[in-house]
Formats: structure tokens, C-alpha cells, sequence
């Protein structure tokens, strides 16, 4: 995997996101954060997502936007950076993340992330980037069964298609199409993503200015 003059080739890093709109993002923190706590959370990670992937300097970034890209607060994310901003087709998770892999610009590869995970960082994400130039495919997991990130030589549907999304079932499914496809690929320590009261308390005890930020929103 490496391009001229012995660079590494680029790869496309594509972030799927919701708005942070209230009664919208971050649907069960409701219940600790109230609505537009978890809205503000939402944004905070978005915000974060996006400096981070920008930051890891892989290539082009683009930001996949529910329902839609016209929401003010995915327009200021173009200020992190060259970012490009396309909306999430219909369709369960599955379908949004192979439209996001079907639409890479780089013959390298292309790496997917989510907003949920605060500790994904540019150095993993570079490593990463690296492991796939030794492997078909590279899958961070997620402590509660998911994965944080996927990334990928080649596009193919079928490691998409038929999983059971938001359950502790994801990862091991992906396993398991992973091996029924013949892939090579390597798994990084897994990560944890924030969607629970206390993953927010765990996040919040890391980064203490989250709870700002989330705080004059709380319970409203």
C-alpha cells in the first residue's frame, strides 16, 4: 500500500453521523441526559470525530450526515478541515456504511468510523491504516460486541448485509463473513464506545469538559 515517492497510499476515512438534534442523537442517554443533554453530547463527539479523522491525515474525509446535510452544526465541521459532506442513504446501518465504502475515492482502501467512540484517536487510526497494507481488512471492536471502526481494501456488500446492528451479536457475525468471504484481517484491542449512562460517566471522569458541555442542557 504505498504510493509515489514511497509515501503510503491515501485512504478515504468516511464518519457516519447523526445531527445533534434533540429527541434525535444519543436516544438512550435520554433518560440521564434529558433530550437536549444528549443532543449537546452528540455534537461534542461529532465535533471530536471529525478533528480527529482530519488530524490522522490519511486522506479525504467524508462526514455521511442523518437525515441530511443541512444541519449548521455539519456545516462548521468543514472548518476542521477538507471535509466533504454527502447524506446517509435510507436504509439500516448496513446499507449506509456500503454506500460510504462504495463511494471512497482511494484504491487503497477506505476506513469507517462512527462518533461514538471518544478514545479512537489519529495515532490508532493510523495504525490501522498500516495494518491494512498487510491485510484485506482491519476491525477495531467495541467492549459491547460492535466494532468502532472497519476498514477495507475493496468495498463489498456482503460483510454488511444481514447483521444484526446494535446488538452484542455484530462483531462475531462479522467474523464470521469475514472467514465465509476468505478475508485476511487483523483486530486491534477493542475500544468502547459511549452509549449508556455510564459510559458517559466513564467518558466524563476522562474528559471532564464533556460534562461541561453537556451540563446547561441537562434534563431541559
Amino acid at each position: 500500500m504505498s504510493g509515489g515517492h514511497g509515501q503510503p497510499a491515501a485512504i478515504e476515512l468516511a464518519i457516519l453521523a447523526k445531527a445533534p438534534v434533540a429527541g434525535f442523537a444519543k436516544t438512550r442517554l435520554i433518560p440521564h441526559l434529558g433530550r437536549e443533554g444528549a443532543a449537546a453530547l452528540q455534537r461534542w463527539l461529532l465535533r471530536r470525530a471529525v478533528r480527529v479523522a482530519v488530524r490522522a491525515d490519511l486522506g479525504p474525509v467524508s462526514l455521511w450526515c442523518a437525515p441530511d446535510t443541512g444541519h449548521p452544526d455539519f456545516e462548521r465541521c468543514l472548518a476542521s478541515g477538507e471535509v466533504r459532506l454527502l447524506s446517509q442513504p435510507q436504509g439500516d446501518l448496513g446499507v449506509r456504511m456500503q454506500a460510504a465504502a462504495a463511494a471512497s475515492r482511494t484504491p487503497a482502501g477506505m476506513l469507517i468510523i462512527g462518533t461514538d467512540c471518544p478514545v479512537l484517536t489519529p495515532v490508532l487510526i493510523r495504525r490501522v491504516a498500516r495494518a491494512l497494507g498487510q491485510h484485506d481488512a482491519v476491525v477495531v471492536p467495541a467492549e459491547d460486541g460492535g466494532y468502532v471502526l472497519i476498514a477495507l481494501r475493496r468495498a463489498d456488500p456482503r460483510l454488511f448485509a444481514d447483521i444484526d446492528w446494535s446488538t452484542d451479536r455484530v462483531m462475531e457475525q462479522t467474523r464470521e463473513r469475514l472467514r465465509a468471504l476468505g478475508l485476511r484481517w487483523h483486530e486491534p484491542a477493542a475500544l468502547w464506545d459511549v452509549d449508556r449512562p455510564e459510559d458517559f460517566e466513564r467518558l466524563a471522569a476522562l474528559s471532564p469538559a464533556v460534562r461541561a458541555a453537556v451540563a446547561p442542557a441537562e434534563r431541559t
